[in-house]
C-alpha cells in the first residue's frame, strides 16, 4: 500500500427526515443571531419559514456558477442588516453563494441541501467573473454545519434529481484516481457511487439512500484534488454558461474513459459499484436509464465551441492520471457532443 495522509473534514453533519425543524437550533449553536438566508428566486418561498424561525434576512438571488456580481450584491445586504452568518437552502447555487460570503468574511455557515450537489462538504469555491470561472480552496470556505433532510427533496423534479445525482457521482469517480487519494476516501467513493446508482432509479423511494450517497461523494470532493472531469466542466460552465449538473452528467462517462487505462484500480471499483462490466459504459448507461441528457449538443453548446474548450482545458497543467493531450481532449468533447457511448 502506498503511503498516504488523511484529515477528516471539520463539518458537523445532521441527517434524517424532519431535521429541517432543527435549523434554528443549529444556527444558534453556530452563534447566529441574524443570519442571511440564501436561496434562489425559485426557492424563495421555501426559505421564508427559516427566515422567520431564525430572525434572519432573506436573499433570494443565488445564481448558477456563483457570479461575483451576485456575491457583491449579497454582501451589501449582509452588511446593511448586520448579519452574523449564512444559511444556504438549496442546491449548488445557494451553497456557492454562502461559501463566497464566508471566504470574504469568515462568518459561520449552515447549509441545507435540496439536491445531491455535494459541494456543501467542501472547502472549494468556484466563482465566475465575465466568462472565466476560477476555483479556490480555503479553510474559510468549508461550511461549519450541514443539515440533510430527505423530506426536502419531495418536490425535486426527476430530471434534476438524475443530473444532480450524476454530478455527485462525478466527485467520487475522480476521488478514486486522485493524486492525493487514500484508502479511506476510496471506501467512501465506492460506497457513494453504489448508493446513488442503486437509489436514483427508485425516484422518491430512494431519496434517503441517494442523499446519503451524495454526502459521501461530497466528502470525497472535499478531501482530495479533482482532475480532468471537473476542469472540463468548469471550462464549459464559465466560458459558455453551460448548466452545471447537466454538463457533469454528459462529460462524466467520457472523462472516465479518457483516464481508464491509466487508472485500472479506479475503473474496476467504479464498475463494481455500478454493477457493470465497464466503468465508463456503466456511467453512460445509468444516465441514459434515468432519462438524463447524454449530449452537449442538446444542452445548447455550439459545435464550434469544442476547439476553444479543449484549448482552455489543456492550457493549464494540473494533476490527472493520464497526460493532458489537447487533441485527445478535443476527441473526448466531440464524443460528448454527439453522445457516443464509451467503448
Amino acid at each position: 500500500m502506498k503511503p498516504f495522509a488523511y484529515s477528516a473534514l471539520p463539518t458537523r453533519v445532521v441527517f434524517g427526515r424532519g431535521k429541517i425543524s432543527e435549523a434554528a437550533s443549529e444556527a444558534k449553536r453556530l452563534g447566529m443571531k441574524r443570519p442571511l438566508v440564501i436561496t434562489t428566486a425559485q426557492q424563495a418561498k421555501s426559505g421564508q419559514s427559516i427566515v422567520r424561525d431564525t430572525n434572519g434576512v432573506a436573499f433570494a438571488g443565488a445564481a448558477m456558477h456563483t457570479p461575483i456580481a451576485v456575491t457583491e450584491e449579497a454582501m451589501a445586504v449582509l452588511k446593511s442588516h448586520g448579519c452574523d452568518g449564512t444559511i444556504a437552502l438549496g442546491g449548488g447555487s445557494s451553497t456557492g453563494l454562502g461559501k463566497a460570503i464566508a471566504f470574504r468574511t469568515d462568518l459561520p455557515q449552515l447549509v441545507i441541501p435540496t439536491s445531491f450537489a455535494g459541494s456543501e462538504m467542501t472547502d472549494i469555491l468556484g466563482e465566475t467573473r465575465d466568462t472565466a470561472k476560477v476555483t479556490k480552496r480555503d479553510p474559510r470556505i468549508q461550511p461549519e454545519a450541514v443539515l440533510y433532510d430527505p423530506d426536502l427533496l419531495a418536490t425535486l423534479p426527476p430530471s434534476f434529481a438524475a443530473t444532480s445525482g450524476m454530478n455527485a457521482i462525478a466527485h467520487a469517480v475522480e476521488g478514486l484516481y486522485a493524486v492525493d487519494g487514500n484508502p479511506i476516501v476510496s471506501l467512501m467513493a465506492e460506497e457513494g457511487i453504489r448508493a446513488l446508482a442503486a437509489a436514483l432509479p427508485r425516484g422518491k423511494d430512494g431519496h434517503d439512500e441517494a442523499l446519503y450517497g451524495a454526502w459521501l461523494c461530497g466528502t470525497v470532493l472535499g478531501s482530495v484534488s479533482m482532475a480532468l472531469h471537473h476542469k472540463l466542466c468548469h471550462v464549459l460552465g464559465g466560458a459558455f454558461n453551460m448548466p452545471h449538473a447537466e454538463t457533469h452528467t454528459v462529460i462524466l462517462p467520457h472523462a472516465t474513459a479518457y483516464n481508464g487505462e491509466a487508472s485500472p484500480d479506479a475503473v474496476a471499483r467504479i464498475a463494481r459499484a455500478l454493477g457493470s462490466e465497464s466503468a465508463a459504459g456503466g456511467l453512460f448507461d445509468l444516465a441514459r436509464s434515468l432519462g438524463a441528457p447524454l449530449t452537449l449538443k442538446e444542452l445548447g453548446l455550439p459545435e464550434s465551441a469544442l476547439d476553444k474548450a479543449a484549448g482552455i482545458a489543456a492550457a493549464s497543467p494540473y494533476p490527472n492520471p493520464r497526460q493532458l493531450e489537447r487533441e485527445a481532449i478535443r476527441q473526448l468533447l466531440n464524443d460528448a457532443y454527439h453522445g457516443r457511448r464509451p467503448a
